[in-house]
């Protein structure tokens, strides 16, 4: 099933209380509860204190017939039960007194604290507030542009270099864009034009016959086959750009052989050998099968008489492989690379090859990328070249991944 279209318009949020403003509140509520714990900790700890204090009772009053020392004795004792008594006095008192103290020695810190707290989340957040600011006013005319947050390394240099690297991204997915326009435009508008000569030249011709008209209708039609086989590359091209909609298990060695016996080998064109042993992925079969498709095209065309063309499919490490190597002109290694993108040939000659049109190649990248493949490519010994797509292992319950989810690049 798949997943709704995401809208490309980005509403704007609701006007929310600040950052800024909500760090300070908790700073000044998490000061607050702290200090109302103390505070109660302290006053329960008084009153405990206070609470086992021992109970005094009055001495006795002296007597007018005791001796001397006897009355002096008793007014001590009286002396001792009133000091002892203020004493309970204050100790009963003293913890309503620090309750009293603590909590406006609190409300006094907690009005610190928030000030502070404001400060302190000011301070903190403006880098924020200018990576925030530089990003805003970077548009799809000045990708190049970067934050370079400098500083040492913390979690808002980390945000900032992960900001960077999504602009270098952005950067680079706009300029294969553009130059991806800008070639499909010039090879669609070079055969346009090419057919609108033909058909002017042959209705200026005032010595036109019917077979010469047949034979530009004829030609035309040729070029319109052209046209549409170069419009079907780029619908498997960006098709493939998107990813998956759905994963099924199957067999890339009956893929492969399936496409081997539609190419019947010519008379004087190279000879197939295939070694197509058991290689079990999940993926899409028929992008599959156009990957093994433009892989043999490409390696028939670009060919030498008397050459050959090798494929093999096989296991390695549990990873399903997909090999294709040929004989044919020998290939820089320093070109490989760019002949998986859109629209590059090794030289304008190869062009000239029957139905190239650049896309072959970049098409099997893009494939090998939405199946999570890695695919390399290097000169081969005896000329041309050797592609191997290598793919993820097939395991119990493959994870499905949509077009949504990213895809590994392919390896270089």
């Amino acid at each position: 099933m798949r997943r709704p279209a995401r809208s490309a318009t980005i509403l704007p949020r609701r006007r929310r209380r600040s950052a800024r403003l909500r760090l300070t509140a908790l700073s000044g509520v998490l000061f607050i509860a702290c200090g109302a714990i103390l505070i109660t900790a302290i006053y329960q700890w008084q009153l405990s204190v206070a609470s086992i204090q021992p109970a005094t009772t009055a001495p006795p009053a002296a007597s007018q017939q005791q001796s001397p020392l006897a009355q002096a004795q008793g007014r001590i004792q009286q002396l001792q039960y009133q000091v002892t008594a203020l004493s309970d006095k204050v100790h009963a008192t003293q913890p309503h007194t620090i309750l009293v103290l603590l909590a406006v020695a609190v409300g006094t810190l907690a009005v610190v604290s928030v000030v502070l707290g404001w400060l302190v989340a000011g301070r903190i957040l403006r880098p924020l507030r200018a990576m925030t600011t530089a990003t805003r006013q970077i548009s799809e005319h000045d990708l190049d542009r970067r934050l370079a947050m400098p500083g040492p390394g913390n979690e808002l240099t980390d945000l900032a270099d992960t900001i960077d690297g999504l602009l270098a991204r952005l950067q680079a997915a706009f300029d294969a864009q553009r130059q991806f326009v800008a070639n499909a435009s010039h090879e669609l508008r070079t055969p346009l034009t090419l057919e609108r000569a033909m058909l002017e030249v042959a209705l200026a011709d005032p010595a036109a016959t019917a077979a010469t008209l047949r034979a530009t209708c004829e030609d035309v039609l040729t070029a319109g086959q052209q046209q549409e086989r170069l419009i079907e590359a780029l619908l498997t091209l960006a098709r493939s750009q998107r990813g998956l909609d759905h994963r099924e298990p199957f067999d890339l060695a009956e893929t492969a052989g399936k496409v081997l016996r539609m190419h019947k080998p010519q008379a004087q064109g190279p000879s197939i050998r295939a070694e197509l042993a058991p290689a079990p992925i999940a993926g899409d079969p028929r992008l599959a099968e156009r990957m093994v498709t433009n892989l043999a095209d490409n390696a028939l065309r670009y060919n030498v008489a008397g050459g050959w063309v090798q494929v093999t499919t096989g296991t390695r490490n549990g990873h399903a492989v997909l090999l294709v190597a040929n004989t044919g002109p020998e290939v820089p290694a320093d070109q490989i690379q760019r002949l998986l993108q859109p629209f590059q040939r090794l030289s304008p000659d190869r062009a000239g090859g029957p139905g190239g049109s650049g896309l072959g190649l970049s098409i099997v990248a893009a494939i090998a990328n939405a199946h999570g493949a890695s695919i390399s490519a290097h000169p081969g010994q005896d000329g041309g070249l050797s592609i191997e797509v290598s793919f993820a292992a097939l395991t119990a319950g493959h994870p499905r991944r949509d077009r949504d989810d990213p895809a590994p690049a392919h390896r270089k």
